[in-house]
């Protein structure tokens, strides 16, 4: 699916990398956790989280993640952002939960990274 699709699906507003929309993103995963995001996210996936310090950006680096959508319309710090920018890692928020772009995703037929 491409991103500019996903973002279009979660209601999302992109924070950083605007000029890479036109992404592939295969599947999805969703953790708050980044021990797991590290465990069980393969590289190129959508990475949805609440989580919004800079360590979730550079683990989403770290992981290969090709986005990462913050849900419940939580910002990462500007920090993030500004990493994030210089990674080229998009950053949406959407203002869902995520319980609530999970299903979204899934019923657009996004696949799950497990």
């Amino acid at each position: 699916m491409n991103l500019s699709e996903i973002i279009a699906i979660v209601e999302g507003t992109v924070l950083a990398g605007k000029d890479k929309v036109d992404r592939e993103v295969p599947f999805c995963g969703a953790s708050d956790l980044m021990s797991d995001v590290l465990t069980y996210m393969k590289p190129g996936g959508l990475l949805l989280t609440a989580q919004t310090n800079p360590q979730c950006v550079r683990t989403a680096e770290m992981a290969e993640i090709a986005a990462v959508v913050f849900v419940r319309g939580k910002r990462p710090d500007p920090e993030g952002v500004a990493m994030a920018e210089k990674l080229g890692l998009p950053l949406i928020l959407s203002p869902f939960g995520m319980y609530q772009v999970c299903g979204r995703l899934d019923r657009a037929g996004l696949a799950a990274v497990m």
